[in-house]
């Protein structure tokens, strides 16, 4: 008897991400169309986030790209919860972690997380797959292995590293989830939200004399690209913890 996709998620958690059985295709049409697997659908999933972002992924739209029905699917993953966690996991497994080293910890615990964010870009939205999920797939647990292997190398107190460890990956989560909806606004020409500096700018300066640091700071508060907030917000955190060795 054939595993249920329930033992085979747990056997993925216990061995790692692994390609079941291809499923047979039915139909006149079914020897003409690729194998379905979980491979298959991670990597037809990815497809449709990279060009349509998370929001269109769904397990109906998922079967429709791979001409097949949901029902097909759920031969392979249990559900889109399943299927959130093998694409974490995927993105996870692309992560390249050093090997901790006390004397540069902070510039590898800035890598990860840099490299984390950089993987979620690629797929706008996708960084919402993470949020409230427990990691249990063994590619998205290395990660956090990895870190937390770099801040103990650092010198951190073991609680003070398991807690910095959540902290740094949900703002890693919502800073990439902010930046593909300002993406996705960015590509709507019809969209007045948002604005460029200069008129940022102009706002600030017209505003009535109760904001009177808003006036005075205006061009501080819009100071620096994205990717400068990114690196400025994960290096205080990371200083935040030197009361922690």
């Amino acid at each position: 008897m054939s595993p249920t996709p329930q033992q085979r998620r747990a056997a993925r958690h216990q061995l790692g991400t692994g390609s079941t059985a291809p499923a047979a295709r039915r139909g006149p049409s079914g020897g003409r169309k690729k194998p379905i697997t979980v491979d298959a659908i991670i990597s037809t999933a990815f497809g449709i986030v990279e060009s349509e972002g998370y929001e269109a992924l769904t397990m109906r739209r998922l079967a429709t790209e791979l001409e097949t029905g949901p029902s097909s699917l759920y031969a392979h993953v249990v559900n889109k919860e399943d299927l959130d966690e093998l694409l974490i996991g995927r993105l996870c497994a692309g992560i390249d972690l050093p090997e901790p080293d006390p004397a540069i910890w902070r510039q590898q615990l800035i890598s990860v997380c840099t490299q984390l964010r950089d993987q979620y870009l690629r797929y706008p939205g996708i960084s919402q797959a993470a949020f409230a999920a427990a990691p249990s797939n063994l590619d998205t647990l290395r990660v956090s292995e990895g870190m937390l292997a770099i801040l103990l190398a650092g010198g951190i107190d073991p609680q003070a590293a398991a807690w910095a460890i959540d902290s740094l990956s949900l703002y890693v989560n919502a800073y990439s989830l902010e930046v593909s909806l300002l993406n996705r606004r960015l590509r709507r020409s019809d969209d007045g939200w948002v604005v460029s500096r200069d008129e940022l700018l102009r706002r600030f300066a017209a505003l009535p004399g109760t904001f009177p640091q808003t006036r005075r700071y205006a061009a501080e508060l819009t100071a620096g690209t994205i990717h400068d907030r990114f690196d400025f917000t994960i290096n205080l955190m990371i200083d935040g913890l030197s009361g922690s060795r």
